[in-house]
């Protein structure tokens, strides 16, 4: 495949390196291009808003995909000439772009689409903005109707300067639009559309002030950073039903299609999430970040677009590290700024290991003598040579870097930023800051989405748990008759009862390969509920299609050390679950024999408790209890010696039984995973302390410890930082690999 990209920016360096990782993509070609893209694709000097220059330009090159940047050729009309010359282009059309082009009409299609925005007016005078802004009250907002290169929104308590911004947009455009202020902490978002079907890619956060703590001027973006430790798990699902596909689906009514990137900027406010604007192409700088965490192939995906077959291309795939973007930019910017300025130190900083320096307002200088400047050179006012690479607009590189969480991502940025000099040089030092430390909070009253499950081709979503959904088939009438299930283990993590709103990627697909491995070791002793893993393609690798058993109302649980819970009783009467036990037991002291302690089966949001072997009997009766005491401490013993024959310790774990229509009891649900066992390192085992375990331990830690939430009061907890859900994900991954000796997939 061969790719032309249309643009000069860093938002199209980014997307070139992108393309350039897909292997069936076998050219790039940019067009302008700038002289950081030049080193790692072929450019052409082409006006990019000239849609007769482009389309030839096209021709000539014989490509098979256009991916236009910016949002002024899209306005222009230059997607409409390149599908008219039979060219895929990803990038909407004139009349769909008119989306970002005027203000007022996205607000008219957002009503349309029961879309959540703010209130607005579109004024058309003086008196009518001033009347707006006294109506909406301070925080002022004050947006430009049209293209504004991000320069275009004020936002102030000064009713002054609100109203000179309103009279200065009526000078160049017959309307302004003011709008009602938005609370809370903003997220941006790219979804790729065909027309009909939405796909959407990790969510962001930009910064568009020029100074630290949000101050100065607003710019075109001084920074970005993905993902968003403290985004609430769900909101991206919720952003695709309620803003994106809505959208999406409007233009479609008006016979104006939408194909190509919707960026939805939003704000989580005290009153729900909200629009605060539209845009028809990829956001600088999120694209910087966005793009560096991209693992599936971008230049097939955008191709699925152009081609109205996104409904083809499953969930995206992402590098699970935090990626942050630093906006080198010129002085006096976002004023008029100084340009010809010889930049330095850029090959140290592109060396750097997880660092990519994306050129903007870059160019080559021409002089009477060549050579590049020196990296040691001293910066002064000297006179560029040519092949000096200098100043020529007001932002004039972004450092993308990434890293384990945000802050080795921004130590890293941060680094490499301090390698490239030029006079004037200004750029932001708190770029995801607030985010690494944890400071960034929602709004007050703002509602978390409920975690939506996918829906499924063939099968009905019936029931949530804590980190599983439940399908039944399209056909069955119900749960209790269907005679077989399908069953998602999801990415959700729970704690102290609490589904959190963070996720830990890949989870799902550790619990559900191990439980895999686990049945096939365990078969001699018990049979279990797996018919095939043959599932949709959305949750492959996570979904099991099962046996509908008749479950037992009850945890089977069996302890071989003393820990958690059981500990806790211990002290507390010297038995556990009514077991009497040796005294002078101390914590992680192994239990010769292993122990049947049940517990109650808890709904959502309430805690399971441990009932003693008695309370079984009275609930299934007496034959039954000692059949599943009999079979939970048999199976743990094989797992247990399976499992330091590879370095793990299983120091207590959960079954559940069910039976089959002949009343065979068999196992069910998830078996001998870092979620229902407690995995110890065996290596590091000593008796009488806490042990380094293969679960959620960094998570149990981070809130009781770090986060200041009290797990005993009734407030939910916060959203975990990227470094413990990076943690929290190498741990499981880690319990995968060490005990069944295989690579995990991914």
């Amino acid at each position: 495949m061969k790719v032309l990209v249309i643009g000069s920016g860093a938002r199209e360096h980014a997307l070139v390196l992108a393309l350039s990782r897909d292997p069936q993509v076998d050219a790039v070609i940019a067009a302008p291009g700038n002289p950081g893209i030049a080193q790692i694709a072929h450019t052409e000097a082409v006006d990019a808003s000239d849609a007769a220059a482009v389309t030839a330009l096209a021709e000539t090159l014989d490509v098979d995909l256009v991916v236009i940047g910016p949002e002024a050729p899209l306005v222009a009309g230059v997607a409409d000439a390149l599908r008219e010359a039979s060219f895929p282009v990803f990038g909407p059309s004139a009349e769909a772009a008119v989306l970002e082009g005027s203000k007022a009409f996205a607000k008219e299609v957002m009503e349309s689409a029961n879309v959540p925005t703010s209130a607005a007016r579109v004024a058309y005078s003086p008196d009518e903005a001033a009347a707006a802004l006294r109506e909406f009250g301070a925080p002022h907002v004050v947006k430009a109707d049209g293209l504004a290169a991000g320069k275009g929104v004020v936002v102030t308590d000064d009713f002054d300067a609100a109203l000179a911004h309103a009279s200065s947009c009526l000078e160049v455009s017959d309307r302004v639009v003011i709008e009602d202020y938005l609370d809370g902490p903003e997220v941006s978002l790219f979804v790729l559309c065909d027309g009909k079907t939405t796909v959407p890619l990790a969510p962001a956060q930009d910064f568009k002030r020029i100074g630290d703590g949000d101050t100065g001027p607003n710019t075109g973006g001084m920074g970005a950073y993905s993902p968003l430790p403290w985004l609430p798990a769900g909101t991206v699902d919720e952003i695709v039903d309620t803003v994106a596909q809505p959208v999406v689906d409007e233009m479609a009514r008006r016979g104006t299609p939408f194909t190509g990137l919707l960026y939805c900027g939003l704000a989580l406010t005290s009153k729900g999430l909200r629009v605060i604007e539209f845009n028809v192409r990829f956001g600088d700088p999120e694209t910087q970040s966005v793009l560096a965490r991209l693992n599936s192939p971008l230049g097939q995906t955008m191709l699925a677009a152009a081609e109205g077959r996104l409904d083809e291309v499953g969930p995206l795939e992402w590098d699970p590290r935090s990626s942050v973007t630093v906006v080198m930019a010129a002085e006096n910017y976002p004023g008029t700024p100084s340009t010809g300025d010889i930049i330095r130190g850029l090959d140290t900083a592109q060396a750097r290991t997880d660092i990519s320096v994306l050129h903007a307002g870059t160019k080559l200088a021409t002089g009477p003598s060549g050579g590049f400047a020196p990296e040691d050179a001293v910066i002064t006012k000297d006179i560029a040579e040519t092949g000096d690479i200098v100043t020529s607009g007001g932002r004039v590189l972004s450092v993308v870097s990434l890293g384990n969480d945000l802050d080795d991502a921004r130590a890293k940025a941060y680094a490499a930023v301090g390698e490239i000099k030029w006079d004037g040089e200004q750029h932001r030092t708190d770029i995801a800051d607030a985010a690494a430390a944890g400071r960034i909070e929602l709004a007050s009253g703002y509602a978390a989405p409920a975690p939506q499950a996918p829906v499924l081709p063939g099968w009905k979503h019936v029931y949530s748990g804590k980190v599983r959904d439940l399908y039944i088939p399209a056909d069955a009438a119900d749960a209790a008759s269907a005679e077989q299930l399908l069953m998602v283990a999801s990415d959700r993590i729970s704690a102290y009862d609490w589904v959190l709103d963070s996720e830990i990627p890949d989870k799902g697909k550790v619990l559900t390969g191990l439980s895999l491995w686990w049945f096939d070791h365990l078969a001699d002793v018990i049979g279990n509920h797996v018919i095939s893993s043959d599932v949709p393609e959305a949750v492959r690798g996570r979904g099991l299609i099962v046996k509908n058993l008749s479950m037992f109302p009850v945890e089977c649980v069996a302890r071989g050390y003393l820990t958690g819970s059981g500990m806790s009783d211990y002290r507390a009467t010297g038995s556990v679950c009514g077991i009497q036990l040796p005294a002078g037991l101390v914590e992680a002291d192994r239990l010769e024999p292993p122990i049947f302690t049940p517990a109650t089966k808890a709904e959502l949001g309430e805690h399971d408790e441990n009932v003693s072997f008695d309370a079984v009997a009275k609930t299934v009766g007496t034959e039954t209890a000692e059949k599943l005491r009999d079979l939970t401490v048999e199976i743990y013993q094989r797992a247990e010696q399976i499992a330091r024959e590879r370095g793990i310790i299983l120091a207590d774990t959960k079954f559940e039984f069910g039976t089959l229509p002949d009343g065979a009891i068999v196992l069910g649900d998830e078996v001998l995973t870092p979620d229902s066992s407690r995995f110890w390192d065996a290596e590091g085992y000593e008796a009488g302390k806490t042990q380094s375990s293969f679960d959620k331990q960094f998570v149990r830690d981070w809130l009781t410890q770090e986060s200041g939430w009290d797990k005993g009061s009734d407030t939910p907890p916060p959203a975990l930082p990227a470094e413990v859900i990076e943690k929290t994900r190498a741990r499981y991954i880690e319990a995968f690999e060490k005990l069944t000796g295989e690579t995990f997939p991914g």
